[in-house]
This record gives C-alpha cells, structure tokens and sequence, in this order.
C-alpha cells in the first residue's frame, strides 16, 4: 500500500480509501451488505493496508456506521485506523435532522461518535452544501467540533467550487479550521470537477479524494449488476451515450491489456492531476483485490486517448442541480 499527506497536514492516509456506503443494511438498499457478509470486505481491506475509512450517519440510516464500526475496532486498534464520517442529510423527519446547523452537526457528530464506538473521527465531513444556513455558522460549528476533540480534521463533499471557496474563505476570516480536504465524484465519464473545483484544490494544497471511479459500476464491465439496474443515481448520472461509449473504450483498453476493466477505470483516477486517495466501493474482497492492482497500472498516452476521446461536457452533478440537469448526446 502506498501512503501519503491528506493535503496540507501530517496526516497519513492509504491511497485507496474504503467507502462503506455498501455496507449496512439491505433494508435500506438491495444492493447493500448485511453485517455478516460486511465483515470478511472489511477485514480484507485492513489486510491489505488499507487505514482510511469513509462511512456517514446517512449511510444504511446510521447502521452502516455501527457495522463499520464493530467490524474494524474488533480487529486493530483504534490508532492505527483513519477514520472520516459524514452529515447533511435527513436522519429523521424532524426540522433539525437534517442540513449544516449548528444544532444539527453537534447533534450529528456525537450520534456518529456513538455509532461507531470510537471518541473522534479523523475527518469530519459536510456531505453537501447547506444553503439555508449561513456559511459562518457551519465553519464555526466545525472549528468548536474540532476544538472539543470530537474530530481531528475537517472536509468537504459535493458542492459547486464557489461554495466550497467561499466556506475556506470564512474559516480563514476568522481563524477558524480550515478544510484539509474535498471529496467530490470524478471518473471516466464524469469530469466536470476538472474545471474548477480540482485546479482549486491543487492551488490550495487540498486533499482530493474522488468517489465512484466506476461510475457507480458502469465502468466495471457490469453495467447488468443488482446494483446497476436498482441505484437511481445510476441512471440519473449515466444513462446516456457517452458514458456507455466511455464504458465500452475501458472494457477494449482492459481486454488488450488483459487486466479488469476497474482496474483500467480506478487506474485512470489514481493518475489524474490532485488525487490524494481514491474511494473504493466494494462488495467483495475481489473488488478489493482489484482495485490494489490499479495502483500499479499505468496507462499509455494512447490507451488515455481512446478512452477520453469519447468524453462531452455535461451538467455538474450535485443535489441542488439534479433534477434540471440535460442529459448528454455525443459529440
């Protein structure tokens, strides 16, 4: 495993970071691993060196915490582990179960806290942009939980570079902690956080740990799976055209390589201007295996072509744009 600095800190972590949104309950999604099945991908993952751990309250409605949680503190220590969790959206139907409050990220925190069984999280991070409350207000919520020891760093996850900025912006008005990283979707067929956000993120010396470099699953040559044909974000972010010719382009570079078509696509991520750490979905541990083999994957200039050629700009893909967005035709 290779290991580096989460942006502008000291902090080591593994450049595959483990996401965990399959792991809970499948009564919140088909496709999501029960605890029994959770524990082996997990287990597998600390095995192969991997320390970072994405989890949010969100996820499985706060049992994916408790699985991730019980699965890894029962097999290492809880020095040895990087552990990030996330809030923003609805635990419940009350007023204040949701969004960037202060009331709602202090309650927020010490339920994930409780969740997982550990003190702090390494990384505490705001799963969305809240536009109904003030930017000031949520910066100096997360200074004072980072003040208290509840949480050693902060972050950031899927917003428009603006609104990102104008956060960092406020936090260093005020001397407040600053965010050390941004956790924004990028793959193959997605790339528009190429144009703003990422170039910021170099600039700034902030960490940058995309998720879903397979397209939610497109770019893994198993575009038939469960979670494919059940995922709604499947289908609202690439069903189109051009990302199924991207997924095409990736499975002919994996074939004249003879390697997996993930591998080609998680490759092609590792190696992209800024990425510190790559977030990787798994529901086996031979997706896991998978993606340690990307690590050593180059791509050539001409295998980088046939699979870019393909690309078009699309709309920014994030919460308030969704539902407006037009799909894509090729070029």
């Amino acid at each position: 495993m290779q290991y580096v600095n989460l942006g502008n800190s000291g902090l080591k972590v593994s450049r595959l970071c483990m996401g965990t949104m399959s792991f809970g309950t499948s009564q919140w999604r088909p496709w999501v691993l029960d605890e029994p099945e959770s524990r082996p991908v997990l287990h597998r993952a600390l095995d192969l060196g991997i320390n970072f751990f994405d989890m949010a309250d969100f996820y499985s409605l706060g049992v994916g915490e408790e699985v991730v949680g019980r699965a890894l503190l029962s097999k290492v220590s809880r020095e040895q582990l990087v552990l990030a969790s996330k809030a923003f959206y609805a635990m419940g139907p009350g007023p204040n179960d949701a969004g960037l409050s202060r009331k709602h990220l202090m309650d927020a925190i010490d339920a994930s806290l409780q969740r997982i069984g550990t003190d702090y999280l390494d990384l505490y991070i705001v799963h969305g942009f809240d536009p109904d409350t003030p930017i000031e207000e949520t910066m100096e919520a997360l200074h004072d939980i980072v003040k208290s020891g509840k949480a050693r760093y902060i972050g950031a996850s899927t917003m428009y570079a603006w609104q990102f900025a104008k956060m960092q912006h406020a936090a260093d008005l005020n001397g407040w902690t600053r965010f050390v990283s941004m956790q924004c979707q990028l793959n193959a067929a997605y790339r528009e956080e190429e144009r703003e956000m990422i170039p910021y993120c170099i600039d700034q010396r902030i960490a940058v740990t995309p998720f879903s470099p397979l397209a939610r699953g497109l770019l893994s040559g198993a575009a038939d799976s469960l979670r494919n044909k059940t995922d709604n974000f499947t289908q609202e972010f690439y069903n189109d055209d051009v990302s199924y010719a991207i997924g095409k382009a990736v499975e002919r570079v994996a074939a004249e390589r003879g390697v997996h078509p993930a591998q080609v696509a998680q490759s092609w991520v590792l190696n992209r201007p800024g990425v510190t750490s790559m977030l990787v979905g798994a529901d086996s541990v031979g997706h896991l295996d998978q993606a340690m083999a990307s690590l050593e994957l180059k791509l050539s200039a001409d295998e980088q072509f046939e699979i870019d050629r393909h690309y078009t700009p699309c709309d920014v893909i994030n919460d308030h744009h969704n539902e407006c967005r037009i799909p894509r035709t090729p070029r």
